[in-house]
């Protein structure tokens, strides 16, 4: 089994904005780290619709769906994203929700087998970062792929055990 952590950041490391609630679920200013995914043809079958655009981005969020067989998020991505995703959610798999940071304390506990970066062309200057504060210890990372389309940089790394 391979743990694998999947998200959109900006180039200054930001994954949300400040002031996320659940009526402003990637909070203020966030809006450019989404855009890439919003009209994709992958993204819209899962959630029964059709159409959308059908390009390179959409085939590598149609791999992640179909190489996904569990989903943890955390609290909040849950709380802010459950009346957007409706009665007909993308994931598909089993979702686990857990507490607040999970995806900190699992990269800094050494548990994330892969990570999986979708760099946006944003600077946010503020928000809620990915990588904020001390680890336990330094950690290497073997890249795997680097694809830039015109809306990301699919960034795509292993760490090294």
């Amino acid at each position: 089994m391979t743990v694998t952590a999947d998200l959109a950041i900006s180039l200054d490391g930001y994954i949300a904005g400040t002031d996320v609630t659940i009526d402003n679920p990637g909070g203020d200013g966030a809006e450019p780290l989404f855009e890439w995914i919003h009209d994709l043809a992958s993204r819209r079958e899962r959630q029964g619709m059709t159409g959308g655009e059908e390009n390179r981005d959409s085939e590598l969020m149609r791999e992640w769906f179909d190489a996904t067989g569990a989903v943890v998020m955390g609290r909040m991505m849950y709380d802010t994203g459950e009346e957007f995703w409706g009665d007909n959610p993308p994931f598909r798999t089993p979702v686990f929700v857990l507490g607040a940071s999970a995806l900190r304390q699992y990269l800094v506990d050494g548990l994330i087998d892969e990570l999986q970066l979708h760099v946006v062309p944003a600077l946010l200057g503020a928000g809620l970062r990915l990588f904020d504060g001390p680890g336990r210890h330094p950690r290497r990372v073997e890249p795997l792929r680097v694809e830039e389309t015109p809306l990301a940089t699919h960034v795509k790394y292993r760490f090294a055990k």
